[in-house]
């Protein structure tokens, strides 16, 4: 009788651990002006967001992802439901590019998250500059956005080991 409830709990928390790793991101802003690396940004919210929303939407559900972006807005200063929006972006350009694409493959995926990147981050600071007078720095935005997009392969790489242990969890 143990071994089942030890077996179902592996189970839950593999199956809720996207949902844990959004979170822990929105709250863990990570500062690497310590490491004397002053250009380098890299947005790991997105590209969970993105990978996840594409592959599997089923492990990272839109409240959730609703709830980390009121986190995030709350831990970085911004205004209540900017990164809520941006989130949810993502998961409806996700979800048009899920039901468009009839074989997946990595070059499109990659290409595509690098018009999603643009086009949230555009909006962010279209909204932060001109609707709420907020100074912004684009060099900033540029760097975030050409990190995001270039690391990405690692994390497609790392998440698709995680879906597969996933999956192998629930099958079992």
């Amino acid at each position: 009788m143990s071994s089942l409830n030890k077996y179902n709990l592996t189970k839950s928390l593999l199956f809720y651990l996207p949902v844990f790793f959004l979170f822990l991101s929105v709250l863990n802003k990570i500062d690497f002006n310590y490491l004397e690396v002053k250009y380098f940004s890299l947005n790991i919210a997105h590209i969970l967001i993105f990978y996840w929303t594409l592959k599997n939407p089923r492990y990272l559900n839109y409240g959730s992802i609703f709830l980390a972006g009121l986190v995030n807005d709350v831990v970085v200063g911004l205004p209540v439901g900017i990164s809520s929006f941006c989130y949810l972006l993502i998961c409806a350009v996700t979800a048009y590019l899920r039901n468009i694409t009839i074989t997946p493959k990595f070059i499109n995926d990659w290409i595509s998250l690098l018009f999603t990147i643009s086009l949230v981050n555009s909006i962010q600071i279209i909204t932060l500059d001109f609707i709420f007078s907020i100074e912004v720095n684009y060099l900033r935005y540029m760097i975030n956005s050409g990190f995001t997009f270039i690391f990405y392969p690692i994390f497609l790489f790392l998440f698709s080991i995680l879906e597969k242990k996933i999956t192998i969890q629930k099958n079992d």
